[in-house]
């Protein structure tokens, strides 16, 4: 029976991870369908390619001998599919374009009127992405380019450049008792149930969480989000709090639901990302579309903000 490039890829996550529970994360689907994909890839070839210890994970002999040509066959088909891409792309110049939620402010169309100047024959195509993904679809090549949050889950499969910086705020629900607050302090959440996004998004999880700023105070998940939508009914349903960037803050300007600065937070980054080695002219102008236009909006802030002064 022919072996699938999935299964391989597969096969290769675990083998660079060695650790079920890592490669599964990586590969963005549970640990017990990475199992059985392995079992079957086993099957497929007639021998064992892991040694599966309690403690640890290491590669057979076998094991060993694929590994090279594994990453040789993956890699000659990932050049296949760029090629063709490329081919494509330069025959219907659509470039598409991943969003993890509505991006506020005024980058995206900024962005697209600077781009449609640099190449008025091109056309955009936008896409929305769940936030299980928090490469906005460039890991399933769903996407061409996204505007994501940082950290990536995968630094070395994406080039990035940050565009804009956030403060962090909080989401509460109308009748909270931190509602009437201008401004929360972090430490006063640090016992909240907090809505969560999904596991598979990694290290971008843990940021929306506060990880980093909770020391001996471990998150209490109360659910799992995947949009705006979906957070904005369990805030107002009392189910949980949840960060949001002050950017799409007015996302949540609904009844029901209150947002609010949180102090002793270190902002987010919104960037403009692609794959790693996607070297296209089409791509190379919108990122500098949106660094362009990111300029504007930083310049634009900080005189809203003398003035304010």
């Amino acid at each position: 029976m022919d072996v699938h490039l999935r299964d391989l890829r597969y096969f290769l996550a675990v083998a660079e991870e060695l650790h079920f529970g890592r490669a599964a994360e990586r590969l963005f689907i549970s640990q017990p369908a990475l199992s059985k994909q392995i079992r079957q890839l086993e099957r497929s070839v007639g021998v064992e390619l892991f040694d599966r210890g309690r403690r640890a994970v290491a590669l057979t002999t076998a094991g060993d001998a694929l590994l090279l040509r594994a990453r040789k066959l993956v890699r000659a088909w990932d050049d296949a599919r760029v090629a063709v891409a490329d081919a494509g792309a330069r025959e219907s110049a659509t470039l598409t374009v991943g969003l993890v939620t509505s991006v506020g402010r005024d980058i995206l169309p900024a962005t697209s009127r600077r781009f449609a100047g640099r190449r008025p024959a091109a056309r955009l195509q936008l896409r929305q992405i769940g936030w299980h993904d928090p490469s906005a679809g460039l890991a399933s090549r769903e996407t061409d380019v996204a505007f994501v949050w940082l950290p990536l889950p995968d630094d070395e499969s994406f080039a990035c450049e940050p565009l804009l910086s956030e403060p962090r705020w909080v989401v509460l629900p109308a009748g909270h008792r931190l509602a009437d607050r201008e401004e929360v302090v972090f430490e006063e959440l640090l016992d909240e149930p907090f809505l969560a996004l999904p596991k598979s998004a990694g290290r971008l999880r843990d940021f929306w969480l506060g990880a980093g700023e909770r020391g001996e105070h471990p998150a209490r998940v109360a659910a799992e989000v995947a949009s705006a939508d979906a957070t904005f009914e369990a805030v107002a349903g009392g189910v949980g709090v949840a960060l949001v960037a002050a950017g799409n803050a007015k996302l949540y300007k609904r009844q029901g639901v209150i947002a609010r600065p949180v102090a002793d937070l270190a902002p987010g980054t919104l960037a403009i990302a692609w794959r790693a080695g996607d070297e296209r002219a089409l791509v190379a102008d919108f990122v500098t579309a949106a660094r362009a236009a990111a300029k504007v909006e930083s310049r634009d802030r900080t005189d809203f903000a003398n003035m304010k002064t």
